[in-house]
């Protein structure tokens, strides 16, 4: 270290550069951070809302079920009331995957921002356009909000709210339940909304309204059927998106710490319920 100290002034001596002036390194630093502000814009600005949407595509779920669900889900999206609300509550991060047996959640859309009509739009096409996963595996609702939990940390920056939206057409039926999950998973800062579409038994909304909604101002929104599923989406994200006006701001633990403690609690509940 004593060397490397002497070598630097020598060096720069030598070769003839200026040698800098006291509060260069101030000037430098305050440079630094306005440009990352500039090219960070993600990370720099306010977000009112981050979404998780959990779409089931359950054995029960046929292609035309399913069809018409993701159309319903673009159409909601792509609705100008819907566009509107996002707009003027100054934009959201949302994200969307599928989700069936235990092991398989598969992306749809990576965490996106949307602040205006055009990026609202595009992510409305992306969801209508969605190809389906898997088709035979059971209802691992469980782990399908495990995952869910997951994401939050993986999300560009922290949001004001953070809101599972999951929806389904039957009960768990296959891993851990969703108290379960709720316990092993952080979601002190995650409301947890449902949507269901009706027509099994046992009933899924008297099991999502007693098992799977969770935090504040939770709620269920129901579909008779999946072809009712486009409006039934589009009432609940408006619901959704102007909760923010209500919104309490809490302070979260930082994203690493809500990572590892949901990764860690993921695999442990994995090993205990394996087969």
């Amino acid at each position: 270290m004593q060397h490397f100290k002497s070598y630097r002034p020598r060096f720069a001596k030598d070769a003839g550069l200026p040698r800098h002036k006291p509060g260069f390194g101030r000037v430098a630093a305050c440079v630094t951070t306005g440009l990352a502000a500039l090219f960070s814009p993600l990370s720099a600005m306010a977000c009112p809302l981050a979404l998780v949407l959990a779409i089931d595509v359950s054995s029960s779920v046929d292609a035309s079920d399913y069809r018409l669900q993701m159309e319903g889900l673009g159409e909601a999206f792509g609705d100008r009331e819907v566009v509107d609300a996002i707009v003027s509550n100054g934009g959201m991060l949302v994200t969307a995957f599928e989700w069936s047996g235990r092991d398989k959640q598969v992306p749809i859309a990576t965490w996106t921002w949307l602040d205006t009509p055009a990026s609202v739009q595009a992510f409305a096409e992306r969801l209508a356009g969605a190809s389906r996963s898997y088709h035979r595996f059971p209802t691992a609702l469980g782990y399908a909000l495990g995952h869910a939990a997951t994401q939050f940390a993986r999300a560009p920056r922290a949001c004001t709210r953070q809101v599972v939206d999951v929806s389904g057409d039957g009960v768990n039926n296959e891993g851990f339940s969703p108290p379960i999950a709720y316990r092993a998973f952080d979601f002190s800062r995650t409301t947890v909304n449902g949507l269901v579409i009706k027509g099994a038994d046992p009933d899924p909304e008297d099991y999502y309204r007693r098992t799977v909604i969770r935090g504040p101002d939770a709620f269920v929104e129901t579909a008779e059927r999946f072809s009712d599923y486009g409006v039934a989406m589009k009432r609940k994200l408006l619901r959704e998106i102007s909760g923010n006006v209500f919104a309490r701001h809490q302070k979260g633990h930082p994203a690493s710490a809500r990572w590892t403690a949901s990764d860690l609690a993921y695999r442990q509940l994995r090993r205990e319920d394996a087969p």
